[in-house]
């Protein structure tokens, strides 16, 4: 694929989350903590969880550099801490976090993904 395709799917994914974009096995990986969620089921989950139970949140983009079969994605995770999140209770506080994620592209959908959270952000905003 063409980095013009990699960029259609990686934008394309990034303006809905949408499980279109995803292959029926992709693999997302929480690099700080090892977490992985396989196939889009436990990737939807593993979205709604961050983004809409612990937090009230999206992530807002800074940049996208684009390769043939990869696109990496650094922006800020921005929102407000509303359910239990790695043992700590809503604060209702709002955070913003760095955040990169690197995308794998196969074909014509993301394949994997490796996500970089800054934890230690997070917890200094939750006061923990």
């Amino acid at each position: 694929m063409f980095a013009e395709g990699t960029r259609r799917v990686v934008e394309a994914y990034l303006g809905e989350h949408g499980l279109d974009a995803l292959a029926e096995d992709v693999v997302y990986t929480v690099m700080g903590s090892g977490r992985v969620a396989r196939g889009r089921a436990e990737v939807a989950a593993l979205l709604d969880h961050f983004y809409h139970q612990a937090f009230q949140a999206t992530a807002r983009g800074r940049s996208l550099v684009v390769g043939e079969t990869q696109a990496v994605f650094e922006g800020d995770f921005e929102g407000r801490h509303v359910g239990e999140f790695a043992g700590i209770p809503a604060t209702m506080k709002s955070v913003s976090v760095p955040l990169c994620v690197v995308y794998d592209i196969a074909g014509d959908r993301i394949s994997a993904a490796r996500i970089y959270f800054e934890m230690d952000a997070l917890r200094e905003q939750l006061g923990r």
